[in-house]
């Protein structure tokens, strides 16, 4: 295993406010393996050809196999693990997504890491509810190839 080059902001819950406008990282990098996009293809059953098949792919405007734009998003989980850890949390949970792009693909065997932003911190009944916009960027890319506003809660 490897281990991590970033090391996590750590806030206590009720200090999560005191976050809001911050920015966290980079992660790490993390390479998209063409394995990967086709553990994902089949178990989302989504098996374009963009993803999977390597001719179609070639002869396509992107000339590679690319990603799944949903495959970027069930990666959050160790890039933010590396961003920041929240500690005194009863139970966090991932209550839903505001808005989501994928501005740029990501070709399989590329690397991809994450920045994220806390845009908005309310306080809810026993905890807090944050709302952090993740940019994943792509090495050697122009654009990102996802920007997400992730919208988490955090209990007591």
């Amino acid at each position: 295993m490897n281990t991590p080059l970033t090391t996590p902001v750590t806030v206590p819950l009720d200090e999560l406010p005191g976050l809001q406008g911050r920015t966290l990282g980079p992660s790490d990098w993390r390479m998209i393996r063409q394995e990967d996009i086709d553990v994902f293809a089949d178990l989302t059953g989504d098996h374009n050809p963009i993803h999977v098949d390597e001719a179609f792919a070639a002869s396509s405007v992107y000339g590679t196999r690319i990603a799944h734009g949903l495959l970027s998003l069930s990666i959050v989980v160790p890039h933010l693990s590396q961003l920041w850890k929240v500690t005194g949390v009863g139970v966090g949970i991932n209550y839903g997504l505001n808005k989501v792009r994928f501005p740029a693909p990501t070709p399989a065997g590329a690397r991809v890491r994450a920045r994220a932003e806390v845009l908005e911190v309310t306080e809810l009944d026993g905890g807090w509810q944050v709302v952090l916009k993740v940019t994943y960027e792509l090495e050697g890319g122009e654009k990102p190839v996802c920007v997400a506003e992730f919208v988490l809660r955090y209990y007591r």
